[in-house]
């Protein structure tokens, strides 16, 4: 086979026939990607999208900015609920999800500054529970039932849902009430059935379910940042109320002492009954007789 070509330096001239490359365009049956549109027609198709979904979020803003007293108010409510070892459940469906973990996870973590963790449930995010609810009693009660497990009368709610009609937050609402959970929402346009469902609402007045979970976002870190600012005196004032201001300490089931409370277990077990470090059984009734661990 004859060698291409070579130019002064040795190499292939590219000016030789076997150094040109196929147009792929002029090849027969080519069917190759739409070409994305070049210079300014394309720079208007492209702005054009953009400025629509901006000028969507502008015109929700305006009414947004009514919302800074609710999300104060909710923010010192959140913040003295929890620092008194109460407990945040929230939930949402799609995207609605998202943002509520989004806001578990500033809770449990953190914002901006270290302080301690806080108790917030994303009920959602606990697959097994979700699915086995869904199997065996319907979608519809995949949150109530959570919700009547982990919630804890003056605890509080949050749903989310861009339009406010999701079966199975109403139905959460519905329970939260019923359990004596303080319950929030964060919804689209009113008037919608979950915020009617809700002792408190913040609705983001526009038809677009995107700008909608873009402002629920905006709304979980100003709801943040004011928890933190009234946190610090929030556990002040919790730790000034004293034993009726902080979690009980657990003891033995069953056994309860004055006025129905429960004593606390000491490093001994309690003074009549020391602890074991094996796994006690009850053989012919002895309840003694223990297995040894490891």
């Amino acid at each position: 086979m004859a060698a291409a070509p070579a130019g002064p330096a040795g190499q292939p001239d590219s000016a030789g026939p076997a150094a040109a490359s196929p147009d792929p365009a002029a090849q027969p049956g080519f069917s190759g990607p739409a070409a994305v549109p070049a210079g300014p027609a394309g720079r208007a198709i492209s702005s054009s999208v953009l400025d629509g979904h901006l000028a969507n979020l502008a015109a929700a803003l305006l009414p947004y900015r009514r919302s800074e007293e609710l999300l104060a108010r909710w923010g010192g409510e959140l913040a003295h609920r929890l620092a008194a070892g109460g407990r945040l459940l929230v939930a949402g469906n799609g995207g609605s999800a998202a943002e509520a973990q989004h806001l578990t996870a500033e809770l449990v973590g953190k914002l901006r500054d270290d302080r301690q963790p806080l108790s917030a449930i994303a009920l959602h995010a606990e697959t097994s529970a979700l699915t086995a609810i869904a199997n065996d009693y319907g979608y519809d009660h995949t949150f109530a039932r959570q919700v009547r497990a982990h919630g804890r009368r003056d605890d509080i709610l949050l749903l989310m849902s861009t339009s406010g009609t999701s079966t199975n937050l109403l139905t959460a609402a519905r329970a939260a009430r019923e359990v004596g959970l303080r319950c929030w929402a964060l919804t689209g346009p009113t008037p919608n059935p979950l915020a009617d469902a809700c002792h408190d609402a913040l609705a983001i007045d526009s038809p677009d379910s995107q700008v909608v979970q873009e402002l629920h976002l905006v709304s979980v870190h100003v709801l943040c940042e004011h928890l933190d600012r009234v946190l610090p005196a929030a556990l002040a004032a919790a730790g000034e109320r004293g034993p009726g201001g902080a979690v009980p300490a657990v003891g033995v089931a069953g056994e309860r002492g004055p006025g129905g409370a429960v004593p606390a277990v000491g490093a001994a077990g309690g003074p009549d009954r020391p602890v074991n470090a094996g796994v006690e059984v009850v053989l012919d009734g002895e309840v003694d007789r223990q297995i040894e661990a490891g």
